[in-house]
């Protein structure tokens, strides 16, 4: 990798070829860099499963005339309201602490049913399950109608719920869709979500749904040193699909021996190494007359916050190149 040096340089330039690509793909990463992951989705029952925090109504029928359960010459008797404790039980009358946690609601039902026979024989069990905040999934913003939903099963799926809660905001551009599962993050594009049915994973009680805008952006300036801030539409932009995002460049006016991406990096990330830039202020240069300066940009990730920079087509001095580059960083001593 070839670098130019001034004496006692404010800013570092890098020649980059497709022998430098492994050695600069070490350099540390800039601007606000999303990771994106996705979580893999497995199958389950049908049915809710009762967790801790889950609300459960009970109504007790027995036609029996002495019955304890309902009293007062009722048939039946209500408990509504009954929580789920961390422990997993539900306190009833008769029957003391019932634990229900892990069962669905028609075992619950059954389970409790059967224990209430030894009291009477004659009473029937009417269950009705709410689901708590840990069988529920959060939809925080970016849709219509954002809330609390509740899994009816365990095989609930993202495009499902984010259906349920009207859709992703069509105002949003560049969605991204960003899960908070336990102490976890996740992010995935929309479009890519959408696109791929594996990726239509099942979701969890405890869930957290985030849909945002994706906010990364470029600067371009261009050869009439117009400058323009260029969003993010997907994941990985690199220096040429950068390039074909401005429109390309004219033949008559651009320089392509001279395309330049500058990026600026944070306080503590250069060094001496090969694993790091010497100067915060670092300029890529690319040769597009050439076969290899052409793969080398198609290959070379723009970081958010870069500044893609074409430059005139008649080269007119080093003075003047490194002058603009100087003023683009804000830099008063670019040049001796």
């Amino acid at each position: 990798m070839r670098e130019q040096k001034a004496a006692e340089p404010s800013f570092q330039v890098v020649e980059v070829t497709r022998a430098d690509l492994p050695q600069l793909a070490q350099w540390p990463q800039t601007g606000d860099h999303t990771h994106y992951s996705w979580p893999s989705g497995t199958r389950g029952s049908n049915s809710s499963t009762i967790r801790a925090g889950d609300t459960i109504d009970l109504i007790i029928w027995d036609s029996d005339t002495n019955s304890l359960l309902t009293g007062g010459g009722s048939k039946s008797t209500e408990m509504r309201g009954l929580t789920v404790s961390p422990s997993g039980t539900i306190f009833v009358p008769y029957l003391e602490e019932v634990v229900v946690s892990g069962l669905n609601a028609s075992d619950a039902r059954r389970l409790i049913q059967e224990r209430l026979a030894q009291i009477s024989a004659s009473a029937q069990v009417q269950l009705m399950l709410r689901a708590g905040q840990q069988n529920s999934v959060d939809i925080v913003t970016g849709v219509p109608s954002p809330g609390n939903y509740p899994l009816a099963s365990k095989n609930v799926s993202i495009l499902s719920l984010l259906s349920l809660a009207g859709g992703i905001d069509k105002s949003l551009p560049n969605p991204i869709v960003r899960l908070i599962r336990s102490d976890k993050t996740y992010n995935i594009r929309a479009e890519r979500l959408f696109s791929d049915q594996s990726l239509n994973i099942v979701m969890r009680g405890g869930d957290k749904l985030i849909v945002r805008e994706d906010s990364r952006y470029f600067t371009a300036l261009g050869a009439t040193g117009t400058e323009k801030i260029v969003n993010f539409d997907k994941e990985r932009i690199s220096a040429m699909e950068a390039l074909s995002m401005l429109g390309g460049l004219s033949d008559s006016r651009a320089n392509l021996k001279a395309v330049l991406v500058l990026r600026e990096y944070a306080a503590g990330k250069t060094g001496t190494g090969p694993a790091t830039p010497d100067l915060p202020y670092v300029v890529f240069a690319f040769d597009l007359t050439n076969a290899d300066g052409l793969f080398a940009a198609r290959s070379f990730d723009i970081q958010p916050g870069d500044t893609v920079l074409a430059t005139e087509s008649a080269v007119n001095a080093a003075r003047a190149l490194f002058g603009l580059i100087g003023s683009a960083f804000g830099l008063a001593n670019a040049l001796n």
